[in-house]
């Protein structure tokens, strides 16, 4: 049996914390919160859960085997540093810190103390990306050129962080994941509509080591609600659209064929337009695979699929994401410290 603490019972706790009973295997020892009124929900759902204002009280008890943590970002690194140095796996919420340089601490703590860091993009866990994921890592679609995106709603405005700390988050981590790498520039703008220093629509483009390039649109203001991707690669296209309730992925075998000239003034170029498919997905709550997989890696040594460094690339990129938006539009390198296993 494996026992987890959730630590944060506000906005995402209650469904972290629903699913972690659910795991074969998982025991919900403490739910953890600053606030009474939280925990008195807790035990009005389930009165037989043990309940503590104390994060140290989670700390000190040896029969405590992972931290599930889920609160504001400012206090992740402080609650994840201190979780590892008591001998605690870890499970954060994205993004994994506030700074990248709080996030290579996290990563360097987590490789020299041997204990599981995981981070928690659930869109990577989602069955429609995992099988774009399936379709790229398996060349279906050749060698992708270039991926556009737009993640927009007329959504809640955050008083702390900017649109792209908000929501580029999930995008980031998708690509990421999709790609095997990560991107090494990146260049926004942006502006803040309602509250000036606050902006709340971004352009996000980036370049890949390979060459890819990707358009990233995020706004909380928007008169509909758009979850939607676009794949483009020397074979096929796809097309990932998270609103749709059937048919979220669609594959075209779609594709322009270039012709070398072979005289002056020759330009060839021959445009396929074929089948689209839309795969069968799997059916899975994409929070449940993803709190089943920290439990395996927990108990197994596995490296997580959303271990420290996918959530570090994922951070670092949001800094220099967010100093190119304060610089309206510089282009910014995304560097990454000489940390065990980038």
């Amino acid at each position: 049996m494996t026992n987890v603490a959730i630590i944060g019972h506000g906005y995402w706790g209650p469904n972290l914390l629903r699913n972690y009973l659910e795991v074969p295997g998982v025991s919900v020892k403490w739910v953890c919160d600053l606030r009474p009124e939280a925990l008195d929900k807790v035990r009005r759902r389930y009165p037989a859960q043990a309940t503590t204002l104390s994060y140290d009280e989670v700390l000190e008890d040896p029969a405590v085997d992972a931290a599930v943590i889920a609160t504001p970002i400012s206090t992740h690194f402080e609650l994840a540093k201190a979780a590892l140095e008591a001998g605690k796996h870890v499970f954060v919420e994205k993004p994994m810190t506030s700074s990248r340089a709080g996030a290579e601490e996290l990563v360097r703590l987590a490789h020299r103390t041997g204990l599981t860091l995981m981070v928690g993009h659930t869109f990577v866990f989602s069955p429609p990306v995992r099988k774009l994921g399936d379709l790229i890592h398996g060349g279906e679609l050749g060698d992708i050129h270039f991926i556009t995106s737009s993640r927009v709603n007329l959504g809640l405005h955050q008083k702390d962080v900017s649109v792209v700390w908000d929501l580029a988050t999930h995008d980031l981590s998708i690509l990421y994941y999709w790609l095997g790498e990560a991107a090494s520039t990146v260049y926004v703008t942006g502006r803040g509509c309602i509250v000036p220093n606050i902006p709340d629509v971004a352009f996000v483009n980036l370049r890949f080591p390979s060459g890819v390039i990707a358009n990233i649109d995020i706004a909380w203001l928007s008169p509909v609600k758009l979850r939607r991707t676009v794949i483009v690669g020397s074979q096929r296209m796809a097309l990932y659209d998270d609103t749709e309730s059937v048919e979220k992925v669609k594959v075209f075998d779609h594709g322009v064929d270039y012709k070398d000239p072979q005289t002056f003034g020759e330009f060839h170029l021959s445009y396929r337009t074929g089948d689209i498919v839309a795969p069968k997905l799997d059916n899975v709550e994409p929070l449940f695979a993803e709190a089943t997989h920290f439990v395996e890696c927990v108990t197994t040594g596995r490296r997580p699929i959303t271990d420290g460094i996918a959530g570090l690339r994922v951070v670092a990129s949001l800094e220099a994401a967010e100093k190119s938006l304060r610089n309206h539009g510089g282009v910014q390198t995304i560097e990454l410290s000489d940390v065990p296993g980038v």
